[in-house]
């Protein structure tokens, strides 16, 4: 199940997009075949790019987050837009290190430290990039360091997956709390005194409180208003055509070496894990299109 709402809170003072991505996290982890500590972290980014990306304003915005690490899952990226769609995938989708001594996956072991990367392409010349160093390598402190620095926005940022004895993803989600320029002491005050006892959003999930449930738990004693609510998915836009666009600029002289060797030729996305297999008449058919 995928789900993402979106409000404002106190009076026009706060907005917030919450979402739970239990489905798209699934097919990720699915597709690429990961371990639970890494289906955990790109989980995390996964939901934090389609968080981020719904805050912005045009349909072919698209949002691009980049973590690259010393830690043994090497690197993670997710692409996201406006409308709810999302990608990404990890360096190494098998990473097994001990648990944390609460029993809880050790997400910032497996990143280490390093770099977070944000690119924002919103249809001008060139787009906008912010770069932060890695705070703690659990994603949500790291998101919330950024805004603060990067964009001068004081954010509240909860992300979490939980992964099942089965290695299936049993809740993912998130939730993230902006304060507008306009917000009042007061407000700020009580975000504070709520966050000294906010429990997980997975736990909340866990709880069967559902979405509603963690947006009123994060905001308690905060009237908001839900603005709008989509569907977020896993979308790839690799196609057939697109890959052979891909073959046909490697050129004529290439691809008849190719030919002469008699290699077939396999391509896998590293968004989807999607494969695209071409025999030797695939490969000639290509060069007599050149």
């Amino acid at each position: 199940m995928n789900r993402l709402i979106r409000g404002t809170a106190g009076n026009n003072q706060i907005r917030f997009m919450a979402s739970v991505t239990t489905g798209l996290v699934g097919e990720a982890a699915k597709r690429h075949m990961t371990s639970p500590v890494v289906s955990a972290a790109l989980g995390r980014l996964l939901t934090a790019g389609i968080l981020m990306a719904t805050t912005m304003k045009n349909d072919k915005d698209i949002l691009t987050l980049q973590i690259k690490c010393d830690g043994p899952i090497k690197n993670l990226l997710v692409i996201a837009d406006s409308k709810g769609n999302v990608k990404g995938y990890p360096g190494v989708n098998i990473v097994d290190i001990p648990l944390k001594s609460n029993g809880k996956l050790d997400v910032s072991a497996a990143i280490g430290s390093g770099m977070l990367n944000v690119v924002k392409d919103i249809g001008l010349k060139e787009a906008y990039t912010g770069q932060t160093e890695l705070i703690s390598g659990e994603i949500a402190e790291d998101l919330t360091y950024y805004y603060y620095h990067s964009e001068q926005t004081p954010s509240i940022i909860a992300l979490g997956v939980l992964v099942d004895t089965d290695y299936t993803i049993k809740h993912s989600g998130g939730i993230m709390i902006q304060l507008l320029p306009s917000a009042e002491e007061s407000i700020v005050l009580a975000l504070e005194n709520n966050m000294k006892d906010v429990k997980s959003v997975t736990e909340l999930l866990d709880a069967g409180l559902g979405l509603e449930g963690v947006i009123e738990h994060y905001l308690k004693g905060i009237d908001f208003k839900v603005m709008d609510e989509i569907e977020p998915r896993f979308y790839c836009d690799c196609t057939e055509e697109k890959v052979k666009r891909v073959m046909i600029s490697l050129g004529k002289d290439e691809l008849s070496s190719m030919i002469n060797d008699e290699e077939k030729v396999s391509i896998s996305c590293n968004f989807c894990n999607s494969t695209y297999e071409y025999n030797l008449e695939d490969l000639q058919e290509i060069v007599n299109r050149l």
